[in-house]
């Protein structure tokens, strides 16, 4: 624990008792986060003027939890409240024209209150203002030079401000609306009991957000994931009881965030990657324990259909590039196809940019129309959404943030873009590919992964983005076993390990490709790995999260 926390740059008993023993009173109060004391009026307004409040979400996790919190907190208000939801499919990321003129034309009192997205809708936000609809943008995107037109924007990083933490996710600046919303409606500044309660319940939703949209889990992310964890399991409503039977984790005391990563959120995101993210939505504001095991199950099904196709357009991907040998030579991919879906080539895009180690983006046209719905992800240290940006002039659109992206673009327009990106990418490498480094927390022996070393290194969590779980080295390490390929597809490789007596279980995800070439090291090994608690029906164990690896030179 005190190599890595070393290594990590907490050289101070200060630094570290900060770290381990954050309190939830740490979190910033709500009311600093620019712009949301205006919007919590412009709400209270129209609760007391009994207008219609409409949530406008995002389709992906962080949106459908962003919706879902916001709904439940005017609900107990009593405020007349519904949401919408656009389709991926159809509708695209964010505010549009057509979505604004008709919930203006069904209600043009109505108050529309933005989650998740909005900072760079200036069109959309221009018509809402000319048709006279109110508008409140919520939203923790990258914004462009021109900001909205709206009644409110509230934002972490909103320019001329100076709020503390700006790497909040959608479902978190959602998170602290309804805090201040909840703490007006108490004493000003202490929720009464049942709005508390529901605070602490809404914060597990804000955890699962900030985990599935892979924000930098330090400051405040941290302290919501570290106690928005528990509410998940210790609160959870009838939607996400019946998700966590779903997935198997409804006897499972304390979640982790790897549980939310690879079984909750997958689940939920698979409805908006196939178009149909309001069934999300319901499945987390239902108050019909039937309803919800229904909309579990159906999601548990969309997420097996996503998995199949998302294995499908990987394979075409590599077919791609293994035709086009001088894209290799480039510092970024650019792959296209009219028949990849839409809904699932971002989570392609992050598969084949790990791979290859390049920014990818991957295109997904469409036969009738001659624009395409395209999607990036980047790899450490590469600014993708400013690679984004000065390659516009290509693009018919485009939005997201440092580490992924979407855009549109027209079909006569891809090579001329492919071109302008890799410039873009190679500017930012500054004429050199940088060797991709792993960093290593510490040199161990395989005899000190212990149940208890690992319980012990758990105090650094929750993991994730900018908190990885603690990355070790162990050398002369031998084949126990032969490597063997598991799970769907045998994408995954499985290996026993053994050094110095000490046997141990290793497994290395997505990374099957490696056992022909592994089995054949006749010496010993040089590894690099993470470790975790594997919990396989009631028994618990230390596992290896194997990183990388070489062999070693026989002396």
């Amino acid at each position: 624990m005190a190599q890595v926390l070393i290594a990590r740059g907490y050289d101070s008993t200060a630094q570290v008792q900060e770290f381990l023993e954050a309190k939830l009173v740490d979190l910033h109060p709500p009311e600093q986060v620019p712009g949301l004391n205006k919007a919590t009026e412009l709400i209270f307004a129209a609760i007391e003027a009994e207008r219609r409040i409409t949530i406008y979400g995002d389709y992906d996790a962080d949106g459908v939890c962003a919706t879902s919190i916001l709904w439940h907190c005017l609900k107990l208000l009593g405020a007349h409240v519904d949401y919408f939801i656009p389709s991926r499919l159809e509708e695209g990321y964010g505010l549009n024209k057509n979505a604004i003129r008709e919930l203006h034309e069904a209600d043009p009192e109505r108050l529309l209150i933005s989650v998740d997205c909005g900072i760079t809708s200036v069109e959309e936000a221009a018509l809402a203002k000319e048709l006279g609809l109110e508008l409140i943008i919520t939203d923790h995107h990258q914004f462009a030079d021109e900001l909205p037109d709206a009644a409110a924007i509230v934002h972490p990083r909103l320019p001329g401000t100076e709020y503390p933490f700006g790497d909040l996710c959608g479902a978190a600046v959602a998170f602290k609306l309804a805090w201040r919303i909840c703490q007006i409606k108490g004493d000003g500044k202490r929720a009464t009991p049942r709005m508390r309660e529901f605070l602490l319940s809404a914060m597990g939703l804000a955890a699962l957000a900030t985990i599935t949209d892979v924000v930098p889990l330090h400051g405040e992310n941290r302290l919501l994931v570290r106690f928005g964890l528990p509410a998940l399991s210790e609160r959870p409503g009838f939607g996400m009881k019946a998700l966590l039977t779903v997935c198997e984790l409804q006897e499972k005391k304390l979640l982790e965030t790897d549980d939310i990563g690879f079984s909750i959120g997958p689940r939920i995101n698979a409805a908006g990657r196939l178009g149909q993210a309001r069934l999300a939505v319901e499945l987390l504001t239902t108050e019909n324990p039937e309803r919800a095991r229904e909309l579990a199950n159906y999601l548990n099904e969309m997420n097996e259909m996503r998995k199949k196709v998302e294995r499908k357009i990987l394979k075409q991907a590599r077919e791609l590039v293994d035709e086009e040998p001088e894209w290799l030579e480039a510092p970024a991919l650019v792959l296209s196809s009219t028949e990849w879906h839409p809904g699932v080539i971002g989570i392609v895009a992050s598969r084949v940019a790990e791979h290859y180690s390049k920014p990818t983006i991957l295109i997904a046209m469409s036969e009738k129309e001659q624009v395409g719905q395209g999607s990036g992800r980047t790899i450490p240290n590469i600014n993708l959404h400013a690679a984004l940006a000065g390659s516009a002039e290509h693009l018919v659109k485009f939005g997201g943030h440092q580490a992924a992206a979407g855009m549109k673009i027209e079909a006569d327009q891809i090579d001329d873009f492919r071109v302008s990106f890799c410039n873009q990418i190679q500017k930012q490498l500054e004429g050199d590919r940088p060797d991709e480094e792993l960093w290593i927390d510490a040199e161990v022996r395989l005899a000190d992964c212990t149940y208890g070393a690992v319980r012990e290194l758990d105090r650094l969590g929750p993991f994730g983005e900018k908190n990885p779980r603690p990355t070790f080295s162990a050398s002369r390490v031998q084949l126990a076993e032969p490597p063997r390929k598991m799970g769907q597809g045998e994408r995954h490789l499985s290996l026993t390990l053994h050094q110095h007596g000490k046997r141990i279980k290793a497994i290395a995800f997505g990374k099957s490709d490696w056992a022909d070439e592994i089995a054949r090291i006749d010496g010993a090994l040089s590894i690099s790995f993470a470790v975790n608690i594997n919990t396989f029906r009631g028994q618990s164990s230390v596992q290896l999260l194997l990183k990388d690896w070489k062999a070693e030179e026989a002396s």
